[in-house]
Formats: C-alpha cells, structure tokens, sequence
C-alpha cells in the first residue's frame, strides 16, 4: 500500500488500515523505544501507547515528513516521557517509604538492558548505561544513527536540526562515551 493512501485511511478511521500499519511499523515503534527505555515490559507498554498516540493524532499529521519520521517523533517522545515518569515515580515511592509506619518497600523495577541488541553481552550492558549518561540530544542522535542504522539526513528530520548539528551530536556523544567508558575501565583495573 502507498504511503500516501495508508495515510488517508487512517485518517478515515480505517480498520484495516490500522492493523495493516501497526504491522508494518511495529518494529521501528519498538527497537527504537527499547533502545532508549531499555526493558523489555516497558517497551511492550510504551509501544501500546505510541499506537493509540498516532491513532488519536494521525489527523494532525501534516505530512510535511515522510510517515515514519513523524513515527520516529512520536516514540522518541514517548520514550523520554516515559523515562520522566519512572524517575518521578521512583522519587515519589522512596518518599512513601520514608514515611511508611509498616516499613515494607515498595520494588521497583530498574532500567536494566536486556541485551537485545546486542545478545546481551556484558560489554551491550556497559555500552548502554554509559549511553544513559549522554544528554537527550546526543542519545537520540546516537541511538538513530549507530543502533537503528538511520543516515543524517532522516535523523536530521527526525530530530528537526541540521545534518551538521546531527553530525556534531554525533561527535559529542560518541566523543562523551569514549571519556565514560574509559573511566569505567580504568575502575574496573
């Protein structure tokens, strides 16, 4: 199906255009939010959400960008949003149990990856907490580029910056993850 046509019925309301198009960009929902998120359950969550999201929106979609840069806007925003969530969340749950009388503690999950990128190697472990360090720009740059295999120009969409800001994200982070990972080295000796 043309994107062109998919994109009007769902904006139509079309069933069978919807199931046609979560099928189709389920993967890209989901390796780039597990990218960023890093578990699994939350990643199957979050890709619920970033589904019922475009459904809801799809008429505000101005097709200005190609569908799966408008996609790419929305998982990323999810994912960040999400991540924002959790670490309220986490906030919130140390308090209640600063004041709990019963003195029992609320388990929270932590933000493990699971490896599945990259067969869950202890060094895919290392590499992905030190990517969590990175500022949200360089991350997202980072990840589209080195883990989803994006070019600059579709990142530079994505993102709403210029292929050169992109490049020098890029650089940055690549740049700040050479600095954390050797620190975590040098500690581990």
């Amino acid at each position: 199906m043309e994107e062109k046509d998919l994109i009007k019925k769902l904006k139509s309301k079309d069933e069978e255009a919807f199931k046609y198009f979560v099928e189709k960009y389920k993967g890209l929902v989901y390796n780039t939010s597990i990218s960023i998120i890093q578990n699994i359950e939350d990643a199957d969550d979050l890709c619920q959400e970033v589904f019922v999201q475009i459904f809801k929106s799809i008429n505000n979609f101005k097709e200005k960008s190609s569908l799966s840069t408008w996609i790419y806007r929305i998982t990323i925003s999810k994912s960040f949003e999400y991540i924002r969530y959790k670490k309220r969340k986490k906030r919130f749950s140390f308090l209640v149990n600063i004041f709990r009388d019963d003195g029992s503690v609320i388990d929270l999950p932590q933000f493990e990856h699971p490896g599945i990128i990259l067969e869950r190697k202890e060094e895919s472990k290392i590499l992905f907490h030190a990517i969590e360090k990175l500022n949200n720009d360089q991350k997202t740059a980072y990840i589209l580029k080195n883990i989803r295999g994006l070019n600059y120009k579709k990142i530079s969409k994505i993102m709403k910056k210029s292929t050169s800001s992109i490049e020098s994200l890029i650089f940055r982070a690549k740049k700040n993850l050479k600095i954390i990972l050797t620190k975590k080295l040098n500690d581990k000796k």
